[in-house]
């Protein structure tokens, strides 16, 4: 188990939690999101409400997301809101002196829910960050005491082509590519040759895109190489190789990795400090993708990445099928970093609606935080 540190000898001001509440969080996509191992067309998330109270009685509102995206998570929307409707309860009234508390806090009442704990966990911190009048960024990198002021930070996210027709995901490319993204994260993982042919159509529609393939643990290591070879005879710019191969087929990934021209990273098969050194042994991906849901929260998720890092692996900040308050709080953990390798911090622009405002502005690809107290974000 990774353990956050103590953020410092003069931490955010004591406060307790005077309640948790969880609701529905259910927004369409514009396009269905298939991937190789299922398809959303409906968001299946809890917005999470915490409300803390500092000694002087002054209370905030901060607010997390628990993102389901059944089967790639155990736990749908439903298994979501009765969890979290049961932790509020022994949640209610804790105190909170540091990080630690808040971790410790949801790990006590969400034991066996990694979804869960990590949309818990973002309201506490959200909530306690705008009491203290910081951008949570600053929080989770130790800055809060040393400098109030918020230079907002800056990021580029890739934008995802989900499995399709190829004239389909080849227009949906240009569409994007005319709003300014130009590296697109492609999903491939059912039929190596039918994915090669949808790459081919997207690059000829968009030739100057850049890809980074997930096949979402949907090939053996020798279909995910014929796609590796294909695609690179055919002179696609290929970033990254995100799990190639089944979750626990860590020899398939070790083949993949030892052979890749580019970083193999680990989704599926990291969802822990346990996994990370499984993977670290079997040399099984040069690089890892952090998602709050599967790791448990912003804290737990910057301690695994500083610990990845260390190690030598690359990072990228990543994402279930999340609105702007999911996407916010990785984005918050990529600036606590002070970047990362790959940023995936696009599913907001693929949803019908966006019933959210505030924490961040965008250009194109480009994410720039506002540096308002905790995440900045707040419902319409």
């Amino acid at each position: 188990m990774v353990t956050p540190a103590k953020i410092s000898d003069d931490p955010l001001p004591p406060a307790r939690i005077v309640s948790i509440e969880g609701e529905p969080l259910s927004i369409g996509l514009r396009e269905p999101f298939v991937i190789a191992t299922g398809r959303m067309d409906v968001t299946r998330a809890v917005l999470v409400r915490a409300v803390a109270e500092d000694t002087t009685g002054r209370r905030a509102v901060g607010f997390g997301e628990a993102a389901a995206l059944p089967p790639v998570t155990f736990e749908d929307q439903p298994d979501l809101l009765a969890r979290i409707a049961l932790a509020s309860r022994g949640l209610r009234d804790a105190r909170l002196a540091n990080l630690e508390d808040a971790t410790a806090a949801t790990r006590r009442t969400l034991p066996d829910s990694a979804v869960a704990r990590a949309g818990v966990e973002t309201a506490i911190v959200d909530a306690w960050a705008r009491l203290g009048d910081v951008p949570l960024w600053r929080v989770l990198r130790r800055e809060h005491v040393l400098k109030r002021e918020a230079r907002p930070a800056s990021m580029f996210t890739d934008i995802t082509l989900p499995i399709s027709e190829a004239n389909h995901m080849a227009a949906l490319a240009r569409r994007h590519r005319a709003a300014g993204f130009t590296c697109f994260k492609v999903k491939v993982g059912r039929d190596w040759r039918a994915d090669r042919a949808s790459l081919r159509a997207v690059a000829a529609a968009v030739p100057d895109a850049r890809f980074r393939l997930d096949a979402n643990a949907g090939f053996t290591a020798d279909d995910a190489l014929a796609l590796m070879d294909g695609v690179l005879s055919d002179g696609l710019v290929i970033e990254c190789y995100e799990q190639p191969c089944a979750t626990d087929d860590l020899d398939g990934m070790a083949v993949v990795t030892a052979r890749a021209t580019m970083p193999v990273v680990a989704d599926e098969s990291f969802r822990g400090a346990a996994d990370l050194d499984r993977l670290l042994a079997a040399g099984a991906a040069s690089a890892v993708n952090l998602k709050l849901a599967k790791l448990g929260g912003p804290l737990t998720s910057l301690a695994l990445a500083r610990r990845a890092r260390g190690a030598g692996l690359r990072l990228m900040a990543g994402a279930m099928v999340e609105t702007r308050v999911g996407l916010l709080a990785m984005a918050h953990v990529v600036a606590a970093l002070g970047g990362v390798d790959w940023v995936d911090l696009d599913t907001a622009f693929l949803l019908a609606d966006d019933p959210f405002e505030g924490g961040w502005t965008v250009s194109g690809s480009r994410i720039d935080l506002t540096g308002e107290p905790g995440l900045g974000v707040r419902p319409r």
